[in-house]
């Protein structure tokens, strides 16, 4: 979500338009961010017990978290991430002090206690400090100290990317969740805070403080974990939907109630079209929850961020160009898709971060198509299109804690687009959907997992797809030529291998018929017009020219 503002601002500066950007140079740091080494591959998160007091006067927090893990081989050095400035003070284990070294944005804590495969431990940190300001949340993440517009304080985290360790101590790392997690959240009367899962209690303390305990009861990605800290009010509501009653709450600032009644009705019909489509909500027993944020939005798991200021559209605006996005809340149908995709099924690296994406600007066309029919759909994904840059791959190195190109939105929403075409099967598409989400519930995967699996349930290799158009910046061009009145084409600027079906029209008929094509060229049965041209049906998104003519449409 967090790159699409940052997406818009390049897009519409010429001179950085399909600009090549120089190679990234990886740090050390990045390494023991982004990598499962050996402080951290032993143990598997199981349940974080996070207590943070939330200090606004001089934006600082302190707190504790208690970290219960299993043991899957011996060991002696545990990993815990805990970003710059930010200071661990102690850690404990079975009441025990542990020594810790820092390196780069994490600790590395000397481990006493024997850790026999197979055993659950805890270790507790306890830790305080400023954290990393959010410059321009959510793109620029970490915490968020603003006012809202009566001059109340509102505070928010958003940290996609960046990671949970910009303020509290954790595994930062997408692969291991834990099944559960308590986050206590200790906030200044008359303040309230709204985070993840169920709220369980509520604490008035006796210096002016009340603590707001939520529960999440199932596994959670650590970035999801949120604090929405302002004066809200409180609609709760429900819908009845394929799991039975799911529970829908929304927490607008007061003075925002009326309208973000109106507004948030929206919720009903997402979750209507979205089940439909990608199966069950994946977290009825945490509840639904929308939560006005001083941010733009972002998929906080059960409890999505909200800052579209009520408005239909992107901030009233219509990312496709077409008209169509505004007549739904862009924040409400995106951030909630990664419900499914991003929350539900994650990726295991952040470099596997086009499978939230892609399929969350995917997910707008599917609501499109809700609202307005199937081909109003796919004009509102190719119309997304534009924003494409093709500057960089979309899958960017591993273990380094890379995010790819910004085009894992569009360009990864139009080829997602481009394989239903190639299943042309709607029922079967739905059920390759529905398929995914059941056969990785509440999984982290990798890229060739989940490409594997999108395969074999829509019965085609799509290897060769994914190859294009996830690691290279080229986009296929179907080459054509017409000689003795006979039409010869093949696929240019491909991967090697690369074979696809399309669906292409020839001279002015307005019926398209499907070809084959691969690397090698390949003639069409029947004649043809010597100044016939050929086009493609848009829904695929490719390039064609004719051989010899400079560029291709």
């Amino acid at each position: 979500m967090r790159r699409i503002v940052a997406l818009l601002s390049l897009f519409f500066c010429a001179a950085a338009a399909n600009a090549q950007r120089r190679p990234r140079v990886y740090t050390h740091a990045d390494t023991v961010r982004g990598t499962n080494g050996p402080a951290r591959a032993w143990w598997d998160a199981s349940f974080y017990d996070l207590h943070v007091r939330v200090n606004p006067v001089d934006s600082s927090i302190s707190g504790w978290n208690a970290i219960t893990y299993r043991v899957l081989k011996p060991a002696k050095e545990m990993q815990i991430d805990l970003q710059v400035p930010l200071e661990a003070d102690s850690m404990v284990q079975d009441g025990h002090t542990l020594t810790f070294r820092r390196d780069s944005n994490a600790f590395f804590v000397a481990l006493t206690a024997p850790q026999r495969a197979g055993t659950k431990n805890t270790v507790t940190v306890y830790y305080h400090g400023k954290p990393r300001a959010a410059m321009r949340p959510p793109w620029d993440g970490g915490f968020i100290w603003q006012h809202d517009s009566l001059g109340n304080r509102w505070i928010a985290t958003a940290n996609e990317g960046l990671g949970a360790s910009v303020w509290w101590p954790v595994k930062d790392l997408l692969a291991d969740e834990p099944d559960s997690q308590r986050i206590a959240i200790t906030v200044p009367d008359p303040m309230m805070d709204v985070s993840n899962g169920r709220l369980r209690s509520t604490t008035h303390n006796s210096d002016g403080t009340t603590t707001y305990e939520w529960f999440v009861t199932e596994p959670i990605n650590t970035y999801d974990v949120e604090v929405n800290a302002g004066q809200y009010a409180h609609i709760a509501d429900s819908y009845e939907g394929e799991k039975g009653k799911l529970t829908m709450d929304f927490w607008p600032l007061a003075y925002h109630l009326d309208t973000a009644r109106v507004q948030f009705q929206q919720a009903k019909s997402m979750m209507k079209c979205f089940e439909h489509w990608f199966g069950p909500y994946p977290w009825y027993p945490d509840g639904y929850k929308l939560i006005e944020a001083p941010h733009l939005g972002m998929e906080h798991q059960s409890g999505v961020a909200y800052g579209n200021h009520f408005k239909n559209g992107y901030l009233g605006r219509d990312l496709s160009a077409t008209g169509l996005g505004l007549e739904w809340d862009f924040i409400i149908v995106h951030e909630s898709a990664h419900e499914w995709w991003g929350n539900n099924i994650t990726g295991k690296d952040q470099a596997d971060m086009w499978i939230h994406e892609s399929f969350a600007n995917y997910a707008e066309g599917i609501y499109t198509e809700c609202q307005q029919g199937k081909d109003a759909g796919e004009r509102y994904i190719i119309g997304s299109r534009r924003l494409v840059r093709n500057d960089e791959p979309i899958i960017p190195a591993y273990g380094v804690n890379a995010e790819g190109s910004g085009d894992m939105y569009y360009k990864g929403g139009s080829m997602i687009n481009m394989l239903r075409q190639l299943v042309d099967n709607d029922a079967k598409w739905r059920g390759v959907l529905r398929g995914l989400q059941s056969h990785f519930w509440h999984q982290t995967v990798s890229s060739p997992e989940f490409e594997h699996e999108l395969s074999a349930l829509a019965g085609q290799d799509f290897s060769k797809i994914f190859q294009q158009y996830l690691t290279t910046t080229k986009i296929p061009v179907l080459e054509y030529k017409i000689t003795n009145s006979r039409l010869a084409y093949h696929w240019t600027d491909v991967v090697p291998g690369f074979a696809m079906r399309v669906r292409v029209g020839i001279g002015d008929t307005t019926r398209y018929q499907w070809i084959t094509a691969t690397e090698a060229w390949k003639t069409l049965p029947g004649t043809v017009a010597a100044d016939a041209a050929v086009k493609v049906d848009p829904n695929f998104y490719v390039l064609v020219r004719r051989e010899g003519a400079e560029g291709a449409r």
